[in-house]
Order: C-alpha cells, then structure tokens, then sequence
C-alpha cells in the first residue's frame, strides 16, 4: 500500500513491482544527465510502459512525480502525484520497500 496525505492506493505485486523498476529507469535518466544540468535549468522527464505513465519536472536538485496507473484489462485507473521535496523522499522509501522484500 501506499499513501500520502489522505489517500492511499493498493496495488498488487506485480503492479508494484513495475513500479519499481520504471522508477529505477527514470532516475537513471535524471542521473545520466544530472551533470549537464545547470541548477536553476528545468526538466521535464517521461517514460510509458504499461500499464504505467511517469513524469518527472524540476531541476538537478529537486523534482516532483505524476503517476498514471490504468490495468491491462481497464478495470482500474487512477493518478497519483508527489510534489517537491517528497517525491524523492517517496522514491526512496519505495526502492528500500521493494529491496527488502526480495
């Protein structure tokens, strides 16, 4: 499960398992061009791959997350966004979650 503030999403493993991995992939982006970046310069970085849909916006330094989750079989739809600074804090805490339950 996760929730911030006042809401919560449960997902099943395997839909929290590809979130986990497009996360991975959407830092390795932030990453690889991190150091190009002046600090004050925005990005906006997206990656798709289903049953997801993943923006990153803000600079080097800090960034918020949209989600966009929709089933395969179109059962189950729902966004969810993480503003600056938690979004990061939230990227985290899902990696170390995912990694301890291997």
């Amino acid at each position: 499960m996760i929730s911030v503030d006042n809401w919560s999403i449960e997902l099943q493993k395997s839909e929290f398992y590809s979130l986990y991995l497009l996360l991975l992939k959407i830092n390795e982006q932030l990453l690889a061009i991190k150091d190009e970046l002046m600090d004050e310069e925005s990005i906006t970085l997206e990656l798709e791959q289903l049953p997801w849909y993943i923006n990153l916006e803000g600079n080097k330094k800090e960034w918020s997350l949209r989600l966009v989750f929709e089933s395969q079989d179109q059962t189950r739809s729902f966004e969810m966004y993480w503003p600056i600074p938690i979004a990061q804090d939230l990227y985290y805490e899902i990696r170390n979650m995912w990694e301890s339950m291997d």
